[in-house]
């Protein structure tokens, strides 16, 4: 009597795991949204972690944070021998040593924001994975870092005021007026850029170019009744131009027109200003709408 062989087959328990990702789709746990908690929880996480930011960013050198300065006093050293010696531009522009410093440390501080927020929720990763709070505390604490690198940096730019020969005025006491602007659009940015870096890793590379660009599209090395034409209504739609060229009249040169004269008036400033309300809108709302599924797509 003959018996046919049955084929062997594995318990179910060795049995190979069947593949559900090309039937199912992928269903993300909802995680924390980017605000929540209660403001003061909010607050003090993000002051804490900027400060610690701030601490460790250069323990155990020898300089420590005069390195900070460093970079952006290089970059005023070169700019400046350029601009004066070479191509002879600042003779033009009153005080302008004064005023290229100051520009280049407040570009310096929006440019420090934004480019280390792209990644910052990346590079937080077991943090956003094992810890419930708000997510855009991450963000804002990388803002609030760049802000104490720049107050520190005022010191500095006040200090060479005074010897170059700037006279103090009471408009100096309306520099945090000025950074206001600065600092939220700086947060716009941040929120945006990290919130679309958690799902299209090109935003880095991107953004850096934008940045760059955004370096010399911005009255930094020039003032904006310098240029003409369709130029001069380009740079006007950039938010950054308003912001400098108020703090120009308000911290080097009282003669200066403020940055709503600057732009030609209300109505040439509605776009710049409805720009700068977009983008910190728009931020927001990318923000809060990764920032649910962001623990799972790291």
């Amino acid at each position: 009597m003959s018996t046919q062989t049955q084929p062997r087959t594995a318990p179910d328990h060795l049995a190979p795991i069947r593949d559900y990702d090309d039937e199912l789709p992928l269903r993300l746990m909802p995680g924390p949204g980017a605000l929540g908690g209660g403001w003061r929880r909010f607050a003090h996480l993000t002051w804490t972690i900027a400060v610690t930011d701030f601490r460790l960013t250069y323990f155990g050198s020898a300089l420590g944070y005069l390195w900070s300065l460093a970079r952006p006093l290089l970059l005023f050293a070169v700019l400046y021998t350029v601009f004066t010696e070479v191509a002879k531009f600042g003779d033009e522009i009153p005080n302008y040593p004064v005023l290229l410093l100051m520009n280049i440390m407040f570009y310096n501080f929006f440019a420090d924001a934004t480019n280390t927020a792209v990644t910052s929720l990346v590079v937080r990763e077991t943090l956003v994975r094992k810890m419930q709070f708000p997510r855009a505390v991450i963000p804002l604490a990388v803002v609030t870092t760049a802000a104490l690198n720049l107050l520190s940096a005022m010191v500095v730019v006040v200090l060479f005021m005074l010897v170059y020969g700037v006279d103090p005025t009471w408009t100096w006491l309306l520099l945090p007026v000025g950074l206001a602007p600065l600092v939220l659009l700086a947060v716009g940015v941040a929120l945006l850029v990290s919130g679309l870096y958690v799902r299209f890793r090109d935003v880095q590379p991107i953004y850096a170019v934008i940045s760059t660009a955004l370096f010399y599209g911005s009255p930094v090395l020039y003032t904006i009744d310098n240029v003409d034409g369709p130029v001069k209504e380009i740079l006007s739609y950039n938010p950054l131009t308003g912001i400098l060229e108020q703090m120009r009249a308000w911290m080097v040169d009282p003669t200066a027109p403020g940055g709503i004269t600057a732009l030609g008036g209300w109505t040439e400033a509605i776009p710049a200003v409805a720009i700068a309300i977009g983008i910190c809108a728009l931020g927001v709302w990318v923000f809060d709408r990764e920032a649910r599924g962001a623990a799972e797509r790291l």
